[in-house]
């Protein structure tokens, strides 16, 4: 069970912070996507994925050889909570990131 501590910590890494707002922002994403929005190498990004779904924030999708990433459904809803308040106080950055984006390798 995902407690408040671990959350924060979670959110702490400004990467695994840009995950999940984006994440909250685009709906599902694949790792070139992140990639390409936070300008990070894939094995960082697979790194900090891991340990989000290991804290049950992400669930994946195999498509081909492709895997998207989505926010979990199956949080807590305090957590979510969390994760909505912070993307409303970062949407307009996150949309700027997005838009400014490298175009994805996929």
């Amino acid at each position: 069970m995902l407690q408040p501590v671990q959350l924060y910590k979670i959110l702490s890494d400004e990467t695994r912070l840009a995950i999940v707002l984006l994440l909250r922002e685009s709906g599902e994403l694949c790792v070139c996507d992140i990639c390409g929005v936070t300008a990070e190498s894939q094995p960082k990004i697979s790194r900090h994925i891991a340990i989000l779904r290991e804290a049950g924030l992400v669930l994946d999708r195999r498509e081909g050889k492709w895997v998207y990433y989505r926010l979990s459904p199956h949080m807590p809803a305090w957590a979510a909570e969390t994760i909505s308040t912070a993307w409303l106080c970062m949407r307009e950055e996150i949309r700027l990131w997005r838009e400014n984006a490298a175009p994805s390798s996929c």
